[in-house]
């Protein structure tokens, strides 16, 4: 055991146990560091398996399904995290690896992070919907610019008003684009602008870092913004950028250079619109003189218009050709007719005699049998119906009283009497 004794060596487990046990007693600890080697969630267990580096050292990373699905972003290589957790061995391959419990966005990729989970708030709340914009118009009369007084934001923007249309009126209203304080001097800056009715709002700052920006992608200005009654045009920073101003505001530029020019179409180009609506518009009056003209020498060659004393001759003749086939006709027609009729009457007289043959001769012979089932019949024959004193009908002499009275109808009225007795019918025995 080349002097070792043989009761210190430890097995590999042991070993691998006793690092395990070490790190352990280090307990939970963060870590700043980039994402590097990621491949995505393990398709059949969906933990995480990748390193974690930075200018020295690397480090193998795991981060279980569980606390992925909770961290609220997607991973990517290059990223910057702060990572909550602790060391662990795997006792398989004694490989060490920290086990990512919670991580979060370091630096920018934070800030990147919150504008991203507020922007899809305010996108959930229709804030962003393009139903939901003002037009901007496209001609503007009058302008409001809310922006800093320092730098050279404001003096770009009036440049370009007065090279394009000078005719456009500016104000303007001083406010912070930058640090914490910013947001609530826009809003303070929006609402003033807003009170003086213009055709439109230029919200502009030039270009600067992504915290620079931060003020504008602020939810109480994006909001201020949405509510403005007057639309709101943005040149915020460069191209690449786009902050939730933007994206809230009714129109958005890449610069305020831009946003001046949408606003402000110039006065070169407005009179080559107008020269061109302008032979537009005689081509078409052209066009339609020609069809006009066109239809009036169509109805001027009309016979009506060129010799209307024959047009007249022709028509008096019609006239009096048709009078004599009038005063030639009626006699002759209404003969016919006549005749017509007669026939007809007699064909229709000898129809209903048919048709209602039959049906009298049933109706005759229903009304013989009802008149032979008629009660009144019966008592023209000499037969009496007996009345007890309620109204109803004596059919026995055990439905009578001594004493009660009766009524006894016949055929031609009625008689009253009174019971004074009763006798059962005599049986004939032979």
């Amino acid at each position: 055991m080349g002097g070792f004794q043989q009761e210190q060596a430890l097995s590999v487990s042991q070993a691998v146990a006793l690092v395990n046990r070490s790190l352990k007693e280090v307990g939970t600890i963060c870590i700043v560091g980039e994402v590097s080697g990621f491949k995505g969630p393990n398709w059949r267990s969906g933990h995480c398996y990748f390193e974690i580096k930075d200018e020295e050292s690397t480090l193998a990373a795991t981060i279980w399904s569980s606390s992925y699905r909770t961290l609220g972003f997607e991973l990517e290589d290059g990223q910057q995290l702060i990572m909550r957790g602790s060391f662990d061995v795997y006792k398989g391959s004694g490989k060490m690896s920290f086990i990512i419990r919670h991580a979060e966005m370091a630096g920018e990729g934070q800030l990147r992070q919150q504008v991203a989970q507020l922007a899809r708030k305010l996108a959930a709340e229709g804030l962003m919907d393009p139903g939901r914009k003002r037009t901007v118009p496209k001609f503007c009369e009058h302008i409001v610019v809310c922006t800093s007084y320092s730098g050279s934001v404001l003096h770009d923007v009036e440049q370009t008003l007065a090279r394009r249309n000078p005719l456009v009126l500016i104000d303007t209203v001083e406010c912070a684009v930058q640090g914490a304080e910013a947001p609530a001097s826009i809003i303070r800056a929006l609402a003033i602008a807003a009170k003086a009715r213009p055709d439109a709002i230029l919200l502009v700052r030039g270009g600067g870092s992504f915290e620079d920006l931060m003020c504008f992608n602020d939810e109480q200005l994006a909001r201020a913004i949405a509510a403005c009654p007057v639309p709101i045009v943005t040149g915020i920073g460069h191209e690449p950028d786009t902050s939730i101003a933007d994206m809230v505001g009714d129109l958005r530029a890449s610069t305020p250079t831009a946003a001046a020019e949408m606003i402000a179409p110039s006065l070169s180009e407005i009179a080559d619109t107008l020269g061109d609506r302008g032979l537009r518009l005689g081509h078409a009056m052209q066009g339609l003189l020609a069809v006009k003209r066109q239809a009036l020498q169509a109805l001027a060659s009309r016979p009506c218009l060129t010799s209307p004393y024959a047009l007249l001759d022709e028509r008096r003749r019609d006239l009096a050709h048709v009078e004599e086939r009038l005063s030639a006709a009626p006699l002759h027609l209404i003969d016919q007719h006549m005749s017509r009729l007669k026939l007809l009457s007699m064909r229709l007289g000898a129809r209903a005699r048919h048709i209602c043959h039959a049906p009298a001769a049933l109706v005759d012979r229903l009304a013989a049998a009802l008149s032979a089932l008629s009660p009144l019949s019966v008592l023209e024959r000499g037969y009496a119906i007996v009345y007890a004193g309620e109204g109803r009908v004596v059919s026995s002499y055990r439905h009578v009283g001594i004493d009660e009275a009766l009524a006894i109808q016949l055929s031609d009225g009625r008689i009253l009497a009174t019971v004074t007795g009763t006798q059962e019918k005599e049986i004939d025995n032979g």
